[in-house]
């Protein structure tokens, strides 16, 4: 029986040993005897989309998680797994972005230009109108891409400064292939005609989305590890080769699927493939980390608050609490019937980039709208990579002299790709296709 490692049971891991088993359990399927094992370090599935329960309230302590694709397959497969309708809510996205004036425009704010002042409009069409009749090249980094797309007022008054606290980097510095179906991406004829016609923007991914009616994206991870063996509390230190298998935790494998951080791989694969001529590369791969910040806020209509001020920290709120009721503590939900929160409050996480003390939490949480109040707060080294040019091919190079040894590579931080749960799932699909070939 062949024996297969897959190393993380975040969403990549669990994906990838479901797809597994439930290619070995098909009748239909050619007869495949192979026994899976899933290595994690914590305590509990879903890595970077657990959730923990404080004081009765749900906190995502990595962002907030939701559910939505284009992608049929993915749609198909993850709807096989959960009751749409008796285990999740279908909500359209409400999401504001709160100037530094103290206007509150709705997001995308290309749609609503028609909101702000008139000499900042004026100012945006004389932008617009230059775009429409330029022959710019094509923008090959972020900082461009944004002036080409949207111009330069819009970009000084909302992209730069947000998109900076965001990333803490030059924007010019940025590639550009990971936006895909993370942005609105609207030409200048359909600004104008969104503001000329009030059109609110429905096509982009996430403009509607799925949420758990309980438990939020835990629910997920906890479903998706069910009949799956998992050695929970178990940091891998070291995979070694041996012949033509690989040695994990004293265990020989055939195959491994090494859902982690690349970045950990210098460190950890042994006497294999020689990846010495990588490292370079590897190490040179850049990220940065949040700090959620779970906190009361004053209830409010949205989904996502963004925060391009400059007087805090903080980018954005993830107003977790307007997802499900039940992310708000039974008190939160009982004392007030109308509004179903306590003394018009519900929960949400208050996002900042990378690692910041409870100190200059609270300070910032001074400034920031909605009143928040402290609960807790947990910083995660590794929430986004970061690409520079050349990433994507020597990722592509180093999966590739990989996968001829049956080591293969899926997952935010081992593909290095900003993938959404639905990214995830498809690349984790489209791994385990290599590895039953």
């Amino acid at each position: 029986m062949k024996q297969i490692a897959i190393i993380g049971a975040g969403i990549s891991g669990l994906s990838s040993a479901q797809l597994l088993t439930e290619f070995r359990n098909d009748l239909n399927s050619p007869k495949r005897d192979f026994e899976i094992t899933i290595y994690e370090k914590e305590a509990k599935p879903g890595g970077l989309i657990c959730c923990e329960r404080i004081n009765g309230s749900l906190f995502h302590t990595c962002g907030g998680h939701v559910f939505n694709t284009r992608n049929q397959e993915v749609n198909d497969w993850f709807w096989r797994h959960f009751d749409k309708d008796k285990e999740f809510l279908k909500t359209d996205r409400n999401s504001v972005i709160f100037l530094p004036n103290g206007q509150h425009i709705p997001y995308p704010i290309e749609n609503f230009i028609y909101l702000l002042d008139n000499q900042t409009q004026k100012n945006i069409i004389h932008d617009l109108l230059c775009l429409r009749n330029s022959n710019s090249i094509p923008a090959d980094n972020f900082q461009d891409f944004l002036k080409s797309m949207f111009g330069d007022t819009l970009y000084q008054l909302y992209f730069k400064p947000y998109n900076t606290k965001v990333w803490r980097r030059s924007l010019h510095d940025m590639p550009i292939d990971w936006l895909s179906g993370k942005l609105p991406m609207s030409s200048v004829e359909e600004i104008i005609y969104n503001n000329f016609n009030r059109v609110a923007e429905k096509q982009f991914v996430h403009s509607t989305f799925y949420y758990e009616r309980q438990n939020g994206s835990q629910l997920i991870a906890d479903r998706l590890s069910e009949g799956l063996k998992i050695k929970y509390n178990t940091c891998i230190e070291q995979i070694k080769s041996v012949s033509d298998k690989w040695k994990i935790d004293g265990i020989l494998y055939d195959i491994v699927i090494f859902c982690g951080n690349i970045k950990d791989l210098p460190g950890i694969l042994q006497e294999g493939p020689s990846i010495e001529r990588f490292y370079e590369g590897i190490n040179a791969l850049q990220y940065h980390g949040t700090t959620a910040t779970f906190c009361e806020i004053d209830s409010n209509p949205y989904s996502w608050i963004y925060l391009p001020s400059t007087r805090y920290q903080a980018h954005r709120i993830i107003c977790t609490g307007n997802f499900s009721q039940t992310n708000n503590s039974v008190a939160l939900q009982s004392l007030d019937q109308q509004t179903a929160n306590l003394n018009g409050r519900i929960t949400a996480t208050i996002e900042f980039t990378d690692i910041i003390s409870k100190a200059d939490i609270l300070e910032n949480l001074n400034s920031i709208p909605l009143h928040p109040r402290y609960i807790t707060h947990k910083y995660n080294k590794y929430t986004y990579p970061i690409q520079s040019k050349g990433t994507r091919e020597m990722i592509s190079t180093l999966k590739q002299q990989l996968a001829t040894k049956s080591f293969y590579l899926t997952g935010r931080f081992a593909d290095w790709e900003y993938y959404n749960m639905d990214a995830a799932i498809a690349a984790a699909m489209k791994t385990i296709k290599y590895v039953l070939a």
